[in-house]
C-alpha cells in the first residue's frame, strides 16, 4: 500500500493518542509567524508608498496571500524532497508530522469537553473563556444555551475545515496540496475579516479560502448526514436541511455542515454573533427547533467523530486509486 495511506493511518492515531502538545512545534504557528511579519512588511510599504486606497490594499492582499502559501509549500516540499534524497526514514517521520499537523480531531473534542466541564460544574464564566478558545465571536455575554450553540456550530465547521478538508487535499495532492490549504485556511482566519481593517487586505485570502473549500464543505455535510443515521439520529432530517438552509449562511460554506448538523439533531443554531463588539447578523438553521443541551453536544462529538473515520476512509480509497493510476509519482509530496 501507498507509503503516505499508510503514514495517514498512523497520523490519526497519533492524534488519537496524543493530540496537539502545546509544547511541540507546528506549522500552523509558524505560518501564522509568517502571516504576521507579511503583513507588517506590506503595511509599510503601503505606508510609504502613500497608497491608501481599496485597489492597493487588495494587491498587497494578493502578495500576501502568494507568498504566505508560496513560502509554506515551498518550505514542505523542500523538506520532502531534502529527506527523501537521504535518509528515507527521515522522510516517512516528516511525513507522519506533517500529515498529523493538518488534523485536528483530538483537540476539537478535547476542547469542547474543557467546555462541557465548566457548564456541568455551573461554571458559565469558564465555560466562555474555554468556548473562546475555539471560536472567533465575543462569548463574555453568551448564556447556557447559546455556549452549546457555539459548541455545536464549532464541532461541524471544524469538521470541513480541520478534518474533511485536509484530507481532501492530501489524497489528491499529498503534503504539499494539504499546506497549501491549511495556508489558506491560515490567512482567513488571521486576515479574512469584514472590518476596516480587513475588508480589503483579506479579500484575497477570504476568497481563495472560500474557494478551496466549496467541493470539501460539500462533501463533510454528505459525511456528516450519512454518519447521524449510522450513529442513531436522522439523517433524513439532516439531508433535508442541509439542501434547504445550506446556502442560507453568509458564509457559502459554513452553512453546509451546520445545516446538516442542525437537522441531525433537531435544534436551531446561528442566529446573530458578536464579533469585536460589533453584533453581526446571520440566519437562523433550523428555526423552530429546540435549544441545544449537554446531550446534544455529546451527540455532535459522536457524528464528527463517525463522520471522520469515513473521511479517512474515503481518503485512503483515493489514495489507492491514485497508486495505481501513477505508480512510482513522488511528485508534490505524493509519497507511493
Amino acid at each position: 500500500m501507498a507509503s503516505l495511506a499508510i503514514v495517514t493511518v498512523l497520523a490519526f492515531i497519533l492524534d488519537r493518542l496524543i493530540g496537539d502538545p502545546q509544547s511541540w512545534p507546528h506549522p500552523v504557528r509558524w505560518i501564522g509567524k509568517l502571516i504576521d511579519v507579511l503583513e507588517l512588511a506590506l503595511r509599510r510599504v503601503l505606508a510609504s508608498f502613500k497608497a491608501h486606497g481599496p485597489g492597493a490594499a487588495v494587491l498587497a492582499g494578493a502578495f500576501l496571500y502568494l507568498l504566505t502559501v508560496g513560502v509554506s509549500a515551498g518550505a514542505v516540499e523542500t523538506a520532502l524532497a531534502l529527506s527523501r534524497t537521504h535518509l528515507h526514514y527521515l522522510w516517512l517521520a516528516l511525513c507522519l508530522y506533517l500529515v498529523f499537523a493538518t488534523i485536528c480531531l483530538n483537540d476539537l473534542l478535547r476542547h469542547t469537553g474543557r467546555v462541557e466541564a465548566r457548564l456541568a460544574q455551573g461554571d458559565l464564566e469558564g465555560a466562555r473563556k474555554a468556548l473562546s478558545w475555539i471560536v472567533g465571536r465575543d462569548t463574555s455575554s453568551l448564556d447556557e444555551a447559546a455556549v452549546r450553540r457555539a459548541e455545536i456550530e464549532t464541532l461541524a465547521e471544524n469538521f470541513s475545515d480541520g478534518l474533511a478538508a485536509p484530507l481532501f487535499y492530501l489524497s489528491l495532492g499529498g503534503p504539499v496540496l494539504a499546506w497549501i490549504y491549511k495556508a489558506t485556511n491560515t490567512l482567513d482566519s488571521m486576515v479574512g475579516y469584514k472590518n476596516d481593517k480587513y475588508l480589503y487586505l483579506g479579500r484575497v485570502s477570504a476568497r481563495m479560502d472560500d474557494v478551496l473549500n466549496y467541493v470539501p464543505a460539500r462533501i463533510a455535510a454528505l459525511l456528516l448526514t450519512a454518519s447521524a443515521g449510522l450513529s442513531g439520529f436522522s439523517a433524513r432530517n439532516a439531508l433535508k436541511l442541509w439542501r434547504k438552509e445550506g446556502r442560507f449562511h453568509t458564509s457559502p460554506n459554513s452553512g453546509q455542515t451546520e445545516a446538516a448538523m442542525a437537522g441531525a439533531l433537531g435544534v436551531f443554531l446561528g442566529g446573530p454573533s458578536a464579533y469585536g463588539g460589533r453584533l453581526v447578523p446571520k440566519p437562523t438553521l433550523c428555526e423552530g427547533g429546540r435549544e441545544a443541551e449537554a446531550g446534544d453536544v455529546r451527540a455532535a462529538e459522536r457524528i464528527v467523530t463517525m463522520a471522520t473515520l469515513m473521511s479517512l476512509f474515503l481518503c485512503l480509497m483515493v489514495l489507492a486509486f491514485m497508486l495505481r493510476a501513477f505508480p512510482g509519482h513522488v511528485g508534490w509530496g505524493m509519497l507511493y
